[in-house]
């Protein structure tokens, strides 16, 4: 029998607060729209997993470690149960890519304590449900890599006057997948969607806002029930944005684009929800795995740059943003892992019926995760990503050899190039695991 809890939890900073973004400066004057925590627990006999999406830009791994070990301490789940992401919007400054930004440990502390308090709520609160998991398609993000007849390959649009524009470097990817819960009187428990694009209506804005997946939580609650929990996965998004950059540039006002976004995710999940099949009977199973994958350390030539530039900056010169953030990111590389450039990428794989998830900690592009679904078993396969600690992109080959933002190795951008292919074969071997049944994965 299937078990489910779901919650949520305010978790917006308070004004005055530095903003994440990594090329711009601000605090925070007011809230348009409140940040939230949404959980999901699922149990099926000993089966459990925790499921807790955040409107932050992501968590770095150590506190997600932190916060996963309060949270398995509180409930008993082991530590590879619990998955923990982000929706990638505008918030608090929780990811070191700011140069002049520190990350703010005391919002950190008091994120820890309402995700333990959220989690032990839902491992208090499980009761029987149907679940019903849906495909659609709608398409919100579109591939954000611009090549030019120079070679090289920006996260830009085409400009008039500049080198000729030849395309778009990669795919993009409209699949949304919608995961419905309801007790056994018909009520809903909560709304699991996910689509492939990165939430930038409001990038460096002076507010909090959830952006656009929290316009669509606000629709499906004003469509179903005030207090529905949702949860909002990214996909494979680490090259999707909101413009379709293949087209002349049109100037779309942010709020208009934010609507436009969130009413197609909310649209989308609503006829999902009206030819749901809800079953009883669907199972559920877990797979872990930790993946070992090599850090890329800036060339010696590349880190002096970056420190000459940084100093440049300490010295109050006037240095573009675009130029700080890559040396900020390149020196914070070799600060973090030129004693020892590896890490370890944790992988999940849920298996709920007929239908299977994949989480994993970067920003994976988009070609990644169609790799991941093409070779899946499962009729139906969503890919989530910035889960279990943010680890930056992880981009493809062409993009590494393109260049530009995403492509080049900075400490958001830190794997060697074969590390995507390797996700890719690692969450597919998680996969069929779960579709032979087997359980020592």
């Amino acid at each position: 029998m299937l078990l489910a809890a779901a919650g949520s939890r305010i978790i917006t900073n308070v004004l005055g607060s530095v903003i994440q973004g990594a090329t711009v400066g601000g605090t925070a004057r007011y809230i348009r729209d409140e940040l939230e925590a949404n959980g999901l627990y699922l149990r099926d006999g000993e089966t459990a997993i925790l499921l807790i999406s955040c409107d932050l830009g992501g968590l770095e791994p150590d506190i997600t470690r932190d916060i996963c070990e309060a949270i398995a301490a509180r409930t008993g789940l082991a530590r590879q149960q619990i998955v923990i992401g982000g929706t990638h919007t505008g918030g608090p400054s929780v990811i070191p890519t700011n140069y002049r930004k520190p990350v703010d440990s005391e919002y950190l502390q008091r994120l820890l304590d309402i995700l333990v308090d959220l989690a032990g709520e839902l491992a208090a609160g499980l009761a029987p449900v149907q679940a019903a998991v849906e495909m659609g398609q709608v398409a919100i993000g579109y591939n954000r890599r611009s090549c030019y007849a120079d070679g090289s390959h920006e996260m830009r649009p085409a400009e008039a006057g500049a080198t000729p524009f030849t395309g778009l470097e990669g795919p993009s990817d409209p699949a949304q997948l919608g995961i419905f819960l309801r007790d056994p009187a018909g009520k809903l428990v909560a709304v699991l969607h996910q689509n492939t694009c990165h939430p930038c209506s409001f990038y460096g804005a002076d507010f909090y806002s959830a952006d656009f997946p929290g316009y669509a939580r606000r629709l499906l609650r004003e469509a179903i029930a005030d207090e529905l929990p949702v949860l909002f996965f990214n996909g494979a998004f680490g090259d999707q944005g909101q413009e379709k950059r293949s087209l002349p540039r049109v100037s779309e006002p942010q709020e208009r684009q934010l609507i436009r976004c969130g009413a197609q995710l909310a649209g989308e999940t609503l006829r999902l929800l009206h030819e749901a099949d809800f079953r009883d009977d669907l199972p559920l199973a877990t797979a872990y795995r930790d993946l070992e994958a090599e850090v890329l350390l800036p060339d010696a030539e590349r880190l002096s740059r970056a420190r000459a530039t940084l100093a440049r900056v300490d010295a109050g010169e006037d240095v573009s943003p675009f130029d700080i953030v890559r040396a900020h990111g390149a020196a914070l590389l070799q600060a973090r892992f030129g004693a020892s450039p590896r890490e370890a990428l944790p992988l999940h794989a849920m298996r709920l019926g007929p239908a299977a998830i994949v989480t994993q900690g970067t920003e994976l592009f988009c070609q990644f995760g169609l790799m991941i679904k093409q070779r899946s078993p499962f009729p139906i396969t969503g890919v989530f990503s910035i889960c279990d600690g943010y680890r930056g992109y992880c981009p493809t080959y062409e993009a590494v050899l393109g260049g530009g933002y995403s492509g080049e190795p900075i400490y958001w951008t830190r794997f060697a190039p074969a590390t995507g292919y390797r996700i890719v074969d690692t969450a597919c071997e998680l996969l069929h695991a779960l579709h032979r049944g087997d359980t020592d994965v």
